[in-house]
């Protein structure tokens, strides 16, 4: 077998044993969920780090710095402002909402500031749009694998879908969170290692200009082909509404560790973002014309290390995907357990039964991840499905819900319906290839914000109205 597969299937039952052997800990919906609120900095730090760098951030991105150049730092450097906002701005006054009234999911939140009808409708939005997230991540899987031995496609996502489900049904948000933290010490020293020696074996920064195509933005950090600051508009609110993410933050011991935690997190996502850029610039010197752009990662990995490096390089990566797979079955679990099936279909469920139809819907998910994987085109198309839904039909609602008092479900629900038919009209006319200020998520969350603004207007005048007289 080749040894370096043999090192990735190893890796990765070492992850499913540890995630079952911590998952027999776990036996209340309470646990699953939030961890029993119990999450330190260091462990708040880890999980969301590890779910913050997958596919998009390791593949995805390189890719993107081998078609665009420098200007693809902002792929991931947007998830590290986003993860500010989240530290600091939104993350605490959640929190401290969530341990107040038992909240397990952003669908409980929705549900305690606007009613069940925004629940009930973002919840299924989730559910339209998570399943491409997820098949990102098993996508890029299925190239580590179809690279280093050959693996046909959909060997290697139905390899990743297993792995991932199988460890996180387990244990839920506590299974996971000590799982990603072995995760992100394989990433941070696989990558630690990697990025310094073949930047050294081809030759430093004059061998990447010397390889760079001959676009005049290629080396731009702003802008250079279609990444770019752009980006922030796509990923900044994402990274601080996300439903995932903010049900790690309910995890957390207390609002100290939400803060120190994120923002440890944002800080290593600063300085993380520059290396999958510059891998992909760096796989030029090996292949100018590469077909497929989202191998650039392997194909430095490969062939610009000796064997051992190149493998914990590719065990890396591969970790990525693994810990950013299992924090998106996190939200479809929840979302279905908690915020439809006890919600809607069995308000009376037990605490065991919510935890049994939790990992049935993780294992479902993970099944229609996989069935999705095998027909989207790349690592970055799954994503873009993913982010742009969530930033126009969330970000508005969840924001304005936590700093006004009077809006409700109309303005809510307005916000949500202008922003999803925003976005998909942009898309479907195609304004988004004629400049970066028509970018389809970032008109679709500012038309959102203006629908719960005008909504919002309209109701107070007609509740300041006055009466009309009568004789």
């Amino acid at each position: 077998m080749n040894p370096t597969l043999f090192l990735l299937l190893a890796y990765s039952a070492g992850l499913i044993s540890l995630g079952v052997w911590i998952g027999r800990r776990v036996g209340t919906s309470s646990g699953f969920f939030v961890a029993d609120r119990r999450l330190s900095a260091a462990l708040l730090f880890s999980t969301v780090l590890a779910a913050n760098i997958g596919a998009g951030s390791t593949v995805g991105a390189a890719g993107l710095g081998y078609r665009d150049g420098l200007s693809a730092w902002w792929w991931v450097g947007s998830a590290a402002v986003g993860t500010l906002g989240l530290a600091f701005w939104i993350g605490p006054r959640i929190w401290r909402l969530a341990s107040e009234r038992g909240l397990y999911t952003v669908g409980d939140y929705l549900e305690f500031r606007y009613g069940s009808p925004v629940r009930a409708t973002i919840t299924a939005l989730l559910w339209i749009g998570t399943p491409a997230l997820l098949a990102a991540q098993l996508i890029a899987m299925a190239k580590i694998l179809s690279f280093v031995a050959g693996t046909p496609h959909w060997a290697g996502v139905l390899i990743g879908g297993i792995v991932v489900t199988a460890y996180f049904t387990a244990g839920g948000l506590l299974t996971s969170a000590w799982v990603n933290m072995v995760q992100v010490v394989v990433l941070v020293a696989g990558f630690a290692v990697a990025l310094p020696w073949v930047w050294g074996a081809v030759g430093g920064w004059n061998a990447v200009v010397a390889a760079a195509p001959p676009s005049s933005d290629y080396l731009n950090f702003w802008q250079g082909g279609e990444s770019g600051w752009i980006y922030l508009a796509l990923l900044v609110p994402n990274f601080m509404v996300s439903p995932g993410l903010i049900q790690k933050v309910y995890g957390a011991v207390d609002e100290r560790a939400i803060r120190v935690g994120l923002a440890a997190t944002a800080v290593a996502l600063l300085l993380f973002a520059l290396a999958p850029p510059l891998f992909g610039m760096i796989a030029r010197t090996f292949d100018p014309a590469l077909v497929d752009q989202e191998q650039a990662l392997m194909l430095v990995l490969v062939a610009g290390l000796p064997t051992l490096l190149g493998s914990l390089g590719l065990a890396a990566v591969f970790s990525a995907e693994i810990s950013s797979a299992d924090a998106i079955l996190f939200m479809l679990a929840t979302s279905l357990s908690k915020d439809l099936y006890k919600r809607f279909v069995r308000s009376d469920a037990s605490d065991g039964q919510v935890l049994r139809v939790a990992r049935l819907a993780a294992m479902t998910g993970g099944g229609l991840s996989i069935l999705l994987a095998l027909v989207l085109p790349s690592v970055i198309d799954a994503l873009t499905i993913f982010y742009a839904l969530m930033a126009v039909c969330l970000f508005v609602p969840l924001i304005a819900g936590l700093y006004t008092r009077r809006p409700g479900v109309p303005e809510a629900m307005a916000a949500c319906g202008v922003g999803v038919v925003t976005l998909v009209s942009i898309e479907l006319a195609g304004l988004s290839d004629a400049s970066p200020f028509l970018d389809s998520s970032l008109l679709g969350v500012l038309a959102s914000a203006a629908a719960f603004v005008g909504v919002a207007a309209w109701r107070s005048r007609s509740r300041s109205a006055p009466l009309p007289r009568t004789r």
